[in-house]
């Protein structure tokens, strides 16, 4: 059965323990947003006060250089909830672009309208920090990968936790050249050179649109090693 909006915000850790009453008051004040792939929901650089619910779709937050290259901070998928800095802080920007990888539907809040049931419910405010240190330690994990795994162990650890993966037999490549690049923060170029020499070392088996762990072991040994 799909899940109706007010299902995912009843089952959400940041609201599943306050009041019906409260939860049904957040239903009403939330307002949904249809956006068509590819597009952008807000731009690094803007002031974006609003917090979001995922109803349908998928999202990707990401960080973007002076030079043009994208690194994948965080997706977003079904019912998960995220926010924009001036939803806590008046006029702080983005630091981040959110960009729609599938047609999606939103459930929004203006920070003006619930933030006093924020304030006089202690656990929301309670969950979205722990939301928050779930986000903050994932970002750190990031960083640590680009300072200290070169990028051969930075893309095994995206094969071992490639999308949709099963416990053996091919799995459909889900993920684009660009994609996995951005989520290991290097070239299209680089993730085609070692994807094709994992391949050549018996790793992998590869094509053009599946993907096969043949050694596993050998990945998780890549995966863990850091730069000299």
């Amino acid at each position: 059965m799909t899940s109706t909006f007010a299902q995912l915000l009843k089952g959400n850790r940041v609201f599943k323990n306050v009041d019906g009453k409260i939860q049904d008051k957040l239903i009403s004040l939330a307002r949904p947003r249809d956006y068509p792939a590819n597009s952008f929901l807000t731009l690094a650089g803007e002031c974006w006060p609003f917090l979001l619910m995922v109803m349908e779709g998928n999202l990707v937050v990401l960080k973007e250089s002076s030079e043009g290259r994208t690194l994948t901070i965080t997706e977003l998928g079904q019912g998960e909830v995220f926010w924009g800095p001036a939803f806590f802080e008046d006029a702080v920007p983005n630091p981040a672009t959110i960009r729609f990888t599938q047609a999606s539907r939103l459930y929004l809040w203006q920070r003006d309208e619930v933030l006093p049931i924020f304030l006089e419910n202690g656990s929301i405010t309670w969950e979205l920090s722990r939301l928050m240190l779930d986000r903050m330690l994932k970002a750190s994990d990031i960083i640590t990968g680009l300072a200290f795994q070169p990028v051969a162990g930075r893309l095994a650890n995206l094969l071992m936790n490639y999308p949709h993966q099963s416990d053996s037999g091919p799995m459909v490549r889900t993920l684009t050249l660009d994609d996995m690049a951005m989520r290991i923060g290097t070239t299209r170029e680089m993730v085609c050179r070692f994807l094709q020499g994992f391949a050549d070392q018996g790793m992998i088996k590869i094509t053009r649109t599946e993907l096969e762990i043949i050694d596993r072991d050998q990945l998780t040994l890549l995966a863990q090693k850091e730069k000299a």
